[in-house]
């Protein structure tokens, strides 16, 4: 695999199920040794993870890291909050925006780029269930259209 491609370690699907994600932005990630070994080894979930602003940082909270097996007394606690590096003034517009209009900021997914992780976070609105149910009932016809196309194409051959 070449280093300069994004190599993709874990996506969240559930924010994508949750929510409307309205803006996409890339944010680098602090970490220690032992837990970029472990995400190299795709040992991480973003399932339930949010971001916050504390003091003009912007950190995750819920992001699961597992141990590194060789890392011993190294190892760092696998729910500790990591703080995400963005500008400062991409930090004060994500902070106002989710103040303002009441969005949340979520982690979409964990990759590497150049071999550094990267987050890519969204801005997002909540979805109520009846939004989830027209996504679903949109993803069932697609499908089912799908289906129909494919046996009459296949059918039309023979």
């Amino acid at each position: 695999m070449d280093k300069n491609e994004k190599q993709i370690i874990a996506n969240n699907k559930k924010a994508y199920h949750d929510y409307f994600v309205l803006e996409t932005y890339e944010a680098g990630i602090e970490l220690f040794g032992t837990e970029i070994k472990s995400i190299r080894n795709g040992r991480v979930n973003l399932k339930d993870s949010f971001c916050s602003v504390d003091d003009g940082e912007m950190f995750v909270i819920g992001m699961h890291i597992s141990p590194y097996e060789m890392g011993n007394r190294f190892n760092r606690d696998p729910m500790r909050k990591k703080r995400l590096l963005l500008h400062k003034r991409e930090i004060m517009k994500l902070f106002g925006q989710s103040q303002q209009q009441g969005l949340s900021i979520i982690p979409l997914s964990l990759y590497l780029l150049k071999g550094r992780a990267k987050l890519e976070i969204g801005l997002c609105k909540g979805k109520k269930l009846y939004d989830k149910r027209a996504v679903q009932a949109k993803k069932d016809s697609d499908r089912q259209i799908e289906r129909v196309i494919k046996e009459n194409y296949h059918d039309s051959k023979y």
